[in-house]
């Protein structure tokens, strides 16, 4: 089970389940960056979070995780998709090596957690708290507890190979929860609930351990968690690295920056040379690949025939 995001439900408790286990995917962030032990850990960690909050998405378009800050570690980004693909990247400050202190805190001092909803049809949403917590799934916690008022709690795990992560949640007691095929549902109305059902969850979720995490595949863990539970699974939902740069689109960019711009960068260089900051892929532009950018831009309108 590699590379999958497994969802499940408890039958009538109003808790939802999902663990997520990366491999390629996280492979591909690694062999294209260098990043210190606890930057590359860290950044693990945050792309098991979005990889679980991407399950949440009722629209198409992308899910954004930032965290900022004026530590050694200045910037820290992942991007998923409701295709359920994944890019990252981080920024640690130029002549930082020293990382004794791990906590968020000593790797982001002053920091902001940003989550940008992106869907392609409709308003963008952004949520923005500081960074509080022992460890990133708290803050990712308080977050989600914040922003939309449901209780969830996540165990997050990364080392140099792998990276996963496992989230509950509970439920509005009202809510119907169905699953990406609509053709199973969950009664969860307030007749049927065990009340007592999230903390019993929360407890037994709580026993999980960080090599458990990156070690067993979903159903040991499941199995090994809630196995006098009453657990519904669906099926497992692929998850693979794949990163939306192109040279249209850096072309675009240029194109913001005018003609005159692009021209007066061209004087001093042979060409202009833009690396993407998330998979590494180089792209060049020279003089004639400038003219061209513009020359596409312009709008050729027909003359208007006389009447």
């Amino acid at each position: 089970m590699k590379d999958t995001l497994q969802r499940f439900l408890f039958e009538n408790l109003a808790v939802r389940g999902e663990l997520v286990h990366l491999d390629a995917t996280w492979q591909a962030i690694l062999e294209r960056h260098s990043y210190p032990a606890p930057v590359q850990k860290i950044l693990g960690e945050l792309m098991s979070a979005v990889s679980l909050l991407l399950a949440t998405l009722k629209f198409k378009g992308q899910l954004i995780a930032q965290i900022q800050g004026d530590g050694p570690v200045s910037l820290l980004v992942v991007e998923g998709t409701s295709e359920k693909t994944l890019r990252a990247t981080a920024t640690v400050k130029e002549g930082h090596s020293n990382f004794s202190d791990s906590s968020l805190q000593g790797l982001f001092g002053d920091a902001r957690l940003v989550i940008t909803l992106e869907p392609e049809q409709g308003e963008r949403y952004q949520g923005i708290v500081a960074l509080k917590g022992e460890n990133l799934a708290a803050a990712l916690t308080d977050y989600l507890l914040r922003s939309e008022q449901l209780d969830t709690d996540l165990w997050l795990a990364a080392d140099e190979q792998q990276a996963a992560g496992l989230l509950i949640q509970k439920l509005p007691d009202t809510e119907k929860v169905k699953s990406t095929s609509n053709i199973l549902s969950f009664d969860v109305s307030e007749e049927n609930i065990d009340l007592d059902g999230w903390n019993r969850i929360q407890q037994l979720s709580s026993t999980i351990k960080g090599d458990e995490l990156l070690q067993l595949d979903a159903e040991e863990i499941i199995h090994r968690l809630y196995h006098e539970e009453d657990v519904r699974m669906f099926d497992a939902e692929s998850i693979s690295f794949r990163c939306s740069c192109s040279r249209d689109r850096v072309g675009n960019m240029l194109r913001s920056l005018g003609v005159e711009e692009v021209h007066d960068i061209l004087k001093e260089e042979e060409s202009i040379d833009v690396v993407c900051e998330f998979c590494m892929q180089k792209y060049s532009f020279d003089a004639v690949d400038a003219e061209q950018i513009f020359a596409a831009a312009v709008v050729h309108q027909a003359p208007k025939s006389e009447q």
